[in-house]
């Protein structure tokens, strides 16, 4: 899962999530862009993680990150995504990638 996941970054292609969430304490399916792989810069926690742009959030913040025992599956889709949409912030990913200016 982690291959496919990295190999989506690379090539830009969304992916259909489905996860464990802690909050609704079920089982949830989201379209997302995979961001990153590596321990989250805000969480005491430092294990590594997945890192999404969950398009389907409600809610403001859509950055949604999770440790590998909350991910159910991933499938990774042909629909393209361009960081554009949701990079705003100065990058320093864990997983090295060419997106141009959002490397």
């Amino acid at each position: 899962m982690q291959d496919e996941f990295i190999q989506a970054i690379h090539d830009q292609n969304k992916i259909e999530l489905k996860f464990y969430s802690k909050e609704d304490g079920c089982e949830l399916v989201r379209t997302c862009a995979p961001m990153d792989h590596g321990p989250s810069r805000r969480a005491k926690n430092k294990d590594d993680r997945y890192h999404f742009w969950d398009y389907d959030s409600d809610t403001k913040n859509h950055v949604l990150s999770l440790l590998p025992n909350q991910v159910v599956d991933i499938e990774v889709l042909s629909e393209k995504f361009d960081p554009a949409e949701f990079i705003t912030w100065d990058t320093n990913w864990f997983i090295k990638r060419d997106w141009g200016q959002y490397s």
